[in-house]
């Protein structure tokens, strides 16, 4: 699976669930009649977001974010506990009333074993332990916007666009370093019993990392990491060797660089070095 293929273009264009769409006339300060309350809709939304999670399983609300609102008089929503989190929303829902505040109401919840993404009257429940995650850059209304496209537990892509909620910088890595955590004991079992791994373009086993008709194995390898959007092996020689493939067409790269540093820094030869030094 490339990242260039017409599959994947077509699924980044419109296939994608994007959780937070906009249409033409929508005014975030409206208010709507018949709408309920904004506690009490924030109430509501908060009970359903932690029915989906509880359903899935996803243990105790770790953070909240809201989407960012820079407006006269506005404010970035952050990182909270349990408490922050209906205090977050609340603040949300001042800002929009009615399906126009959709993006107002937006929030993005990290659990201990997933997350959650309300948006456009609909919640995505992910699973860390099972998602497929990407990064990529993707059209947004300001241009081109890093993001990140997950799969949930239903099976739907969904896209996550780094300016869609407040704190990025931190939502981001928090989210790459849970599938990690979740996915990489796993993986190394399968390797420990003569698995030959996939992610995408690129192999792995017990023994090399290859792509196309590239290998190496782990005794030469130091780190692996994205030069530029294409994906780099830095040697134990110190060199570099960029193999053509294009990063974001590599599924779950958080995991794959964490069994790239433990490979290498487990492999016979290079443990006879380190015992030698």
């Amino acid at each position: 699976m490339s990242d260039g293929s017409h599959r994947d273009r077509s699924a980044d264009s419109a296939g994608d669930d994007d959780p937070f769409p906009t249409r033409a006339g929508d005014d975030p300060s409206a208010a709507r009649p018949g709408n309920p309350s904004p506690a009490r809709a924030a109430q509501l939304l908060l009970a359903r977001v932690s029915e989906a999670a509880g359903r899935a399983r996803l243990g105790r609300r770790q953070a909240t974010y809201g989407a960012p609102f820079t407006g006269p008089g506005g404010w970035g929503a952050g990182p909270g506990g349990r408490g922050a989190a209906v205090g977050v929303v609340r603040r949300l829902l001042r800002v929009g009333g009615g399906p126009a505040g959709a993006r107002a109401r937006a929030r993005l919840d990290l659990y201990e074993r997933g997350l959650t993404v309300a948006g456009a009257g609909r919640i995505h429940v992910v699973r860390y332990d099972s998602t497929v995650v990407r990064r990529r850059r993707v059209l947004s209304p300001q241009g081109l916007a890093r993001a990140y496209v997950l799969v949930d537990v239903d099976g739907e892509r969904m896209v996550l666009r780094c300016g869609d909620f407040g704190h990025p910088e931190v939502w981001g890595p928090e989210i790459r370093r849970a599938v990690t955590d979740a996915q990489l004991p796993r993986a190394l079992a399968a390797l420990a019993e003569g698995a030959r791994l996939a992610f995408g373009p690129v192999w792995v086993t017990r023994e090399a990392v290859g792509s196309r008709g590239a290998s190496l194995r782990w005794e030469q390898v130091r780190r692996i990491e994205v030069l530029n959007g294409s994906f780099g092996v830095r040697t134990a020689a110190g060199r570099w060797q960029v193999w053509g493939t294009v990063a974001s067409g590599i599924p779950n790269l958080c995991v794959l660089q964490a069994l790239a540093e433990h490979l290498a820094a487990t492999a016979p030869h290079r443990r006879d070095d380190d015992k030698r030094n």
